[in-house]
């Protein structure tokens, strides 16, 4: 199917063919037309499937007609409202709209917090059919009267779980509040929780349901890889696959003190990386997701806070340095890579006391991650060569005969007597079928699909701290 058959007007296919777009994702051959024909939409789309598109172009076209060159403000009143949670998601949708848009004389103005709000002002007074907005900026411009939403038609949630997350349900009754009742809207999110399909009965009227994928699932062209090392060997570990990985990276942490001093570290590794967390004013933020699009910063060290909204086309490689709290935010974060059809790797590097964290992220996504042990206690040169290899570039893996013959050679368990059974290394004569030496050649596997990580002081019995 192409963008024709959609029955788009010509103006936004001009604009889709100038960006090179021809052919419509599943999330857009299905709600485009519904919203089109003026329904109420509820949308699961997993992140990086154009699912920004599928809201933005009906959204256009519905306010077609209302499209003038008019200088006056009074021509251009509020007719549709994007509430979205984040700063880097509103601008990622302010510039699909300016994309799509580009034949249309509609005016549009993204509005969110942590900068001055005198110029959004200037921009809501000249007037603007499309506000893109954070609730809680929204609420400030409404609490100032410096906006008004009594005319519109069209309203959008976009990662309706994350704002519920975020605590803006408040802020987002009170904006529903100020909304006329007889409007079209739109739901959408990659993941969808009982609260938001409660909620959706209150603000949708007999919507149509479009669930491209499966509830909490990611993009089938992510490959998703664990690595288990030791939390004090994350950092070397890190090094080591960056320093294997020639192109960009995004790597996750889990807060804003640890997203500096991992940039910090990586910086004095000779990385070029720089952090990304709320602590950054509006302006450092902005200015190094431009770095990272542009490709002046090659890794980008992020708390989830960039999860959400972040768009970088081609993006190979996204590492979880430390698993979410929220497995629902392991969606979002790999989500990262792996867009519009494009293939990307998401690597989690995971210490033995995330495994609960880890099997809840297996749990809903519904099925077991390969993982490998970082093996740092055996030939520091055959160990980073074989994470380089098995992780990072499929295409310099070992054959399968020479890496089985290697495997042979080793002993049958660790000489570290004193070491507790579980942390002992074993063959892997127990790795299921296709898993294991398939995907891990000359690793070791447990029965339960578990490498051990060999990381040991010997002669201790502890773990090597």
């Amino acid at each position: 199917m192409r963008f024709e058959a959609l029955g788009l007007i010509p103006e936004l296919l001009r604009a889709l063919d100038d960006l090179g777009f021809a052919e419509p994702t599943p999330i857009q051959q299905q709600t485009v037309p519904l919203l089109l024909a003026g329904k109420d939409v509820l949308g699961a789309a997993q992140t990086g499937t154009g699912k920004t598109a599928s809201f933005a172009l009906p959204m256009l076209q519905r306010l077609a007609p209302f499209a003038n060159t008019s200088p006056s403000p009074a021509r251009h009143p509020t007719r549709a409202l994007v509430l979205a949670p984040t700063r880097e998601l509103v601008l990622q949708i302010d510039e699909a709209v300016a994309s799509y848009g580009k034949y249309l004389p509609l005016r549009h103005v993204v509005i969110y917090g942590g900068v001055d709000i005198d110029p959004q002002i200037a921009a809501l007074r000249h007037g603007a059919e499309i506000v893109i907005a954070t609730p809680g900026r929204l609420l400030d411009h409404l609490e100032q009267k410096t906006v008004r939403l009594n005319q519109v038609q069209f309203l959008v949630f976009d990662e309706a779980d994350r704002m519920l997350d975020m605590g803006f349900l408040p802020d987002i009754r009170r904006i529903v509040a100020q909304l006329p009742a007889d409007r079209q809207t739109a739901l959408f999110s990659a993941t969808f929780s009982p609260e938001i399909l409660k909620l959706a009965k209150d603000w949708l009227r007999d919507p149509e349901v479009v669930e491209v994928a499966p509830r909490n699932t990611v993009s089938t062209t992510i490959e998703h890889r664990v690595l288990w090392v030791e939390q004090e060997k994350k950092r070397e570990a890190l090094v080591q696959l960056l320093q294997r990985h020639e192109g960009q990276a995004l790597v996750f942490v889990d807060t804003k003190l640890a997203c500096g001093r991992l940039a910090a570290y990586l910086q004095r590794a000779h990385l070029n990386a720089q952090p990304i967390h709320g602590d950054r004013t509006q302006q450092q933020r902005q200015e190094t997701l431009d770095a990272f699009r542009a490709g002046k910063v090659r890794v980008l060290v992020a708390t989830d806070v960039a999860a959400r909204g972040l768009d970088v086309a081609g993006l190979p490689l996204v590492i979880n340095f430390s698993l979410p709290s929220n497995p629902e935010d392991y969606v979002h974060r790999v989500g990262r890579t792996g867009r519009a059809g494009m293939n990307g790797l998401a690597l989690s590097l995971v210490a033995p006391e995330e495994q609960v964290r880890l099997s809840a992220i297996e749990k809903l996504l519904g099925q077991t991650i390969p993982s490998q042990a970082h093996q740092t206690a055996f030939s520091e040169a055959n160990s980073t060569a074989q994470v380089a290899r098995g992780v990072l570039s499929t295409q310099k893996r070992a054959s399968k005969t020479q890496s089985r013959a290697s495997f042979s050679s080793a002993p049958e368990k660790t000489v570290h007597d004193d070491v507790p059974e579980h942390w002992t290394r074993t063959s892997n004569r127990h790795a299921e079928p296709n898993r294991g030496a398939e995907f891990w050649p000359g690793l070791p596997w447990t029965a339960n699909r578990r490498p051990v990580v060999p990381v040991l002081l010997g002669g201790t019995g502890r773990r090597d701290a």
